[in-house]
């Protein structure tokens, strides 16, 4: 129940402004790296991270020109799509699944998701695969899948991603299936390493998988903390929460 007196409008326009501030602030980090590296800021993209975040900042940062947001748990990530939908129903979105991901979740997943953004495992190449494939002759979704495998740069199995070994056959598992795109790869700087040092290890990677298949052009590196370092080894899309939307 609002309080007598709130003003919800108000509310509202601070947290666009609030919202916009940010954005610009996030923008020109972005830029200044990449002119830092040499590249041009158009080359590097920007995904709003809005896990825990309400479809209503989504909606203010669809104004604000965003299009492509992440979610790390399947059924927020779909609640929120829905929601955003009828607060937006004309917002060219694109959902990018960006957290580890249960192979279970697969068929409810590719209902609403545009992108898988965290595969690193044959068996949920096959299961997204499989879902997909359901999705399309149920008339639930007429384009492939997006998918990157994410890079695990120190080989730890609790925070996911695929061993750096396993990558170039994993990508070629994802390339080769029919209702499957190859984006390209992802990565997270691991604690322990120097971010530098770790994005260095993920471009030299993402060569190779470009290598062997052209239209895998993205490499998904960088967060609040280490968007910079990110975009100097290549980075063609930074993942930013906390620096866009604040601290919960």
């Amino acid at each position: 129940m609002t309080a007598p007196g709130h003003d919800e409008d108000a509310d509202h326009d601070a947290r666009r402004a609030e919202l916009a501030d940010a954005l610009a602030a996030v923008r020109e980090r972005v830029a200044d790296a990449a002119r830092a590296a040499g590249r041009d800021p158009a080359e590097v993209g920007l995904l709003a991270v809005t896990k825990t975040w309400p479809a209503s900042d989504v909606a203010l940062l669809t104004d604000l020109g965003l299009a492509a947001f992440g979610e790390n748990k399947e059924q927020e990530g779909a609640a929120k799509a829905a929601e955003l939908a009828a607060l937006r129903p004309d917002a060219p979105v694109r959902w990018h699944v960006v957290g580890r991901l249960q192979r279970n979740k697969a068929r409810s997943l590719v209902r609403w998701a545009h992108a898988v953004d965290s595969v690193d495992s044959p068996r949920l190449v096959d299961a997204l695969e499989s879902a997909a494939a359901k999705a399309v002759d149920a008339g639930e979704r007429v384009d492939p899948l997006e998918v990157l495998v994410q890079i695990s740069v120190d080989g730890d199995p609790d925070r996911g991603g695929a061993p750096v070994a396993e990558v170039p056959g994993l990508a070629d598992r994802v390339a080769g299936s029919a209702h499957l795109h190859l984006g390209g790869v992802m990565a997270v700087a691991p604690q322990g390493i120097a971010p530098a040092e770790a994005f260095a290890t993920v471009w030299e990677l993402a060569q190779r998988v470009r290598a062997a298949h052209p239209r895998a052009t993205t490499l998904s590196a960088g967060m609040s903390g280490d968007l910079e370092d990110a975009v100097a080894y290549g980075s063609t899309c930074v993942r930013v929460g906390t620096a866009l939307l604040g601290r919960r």
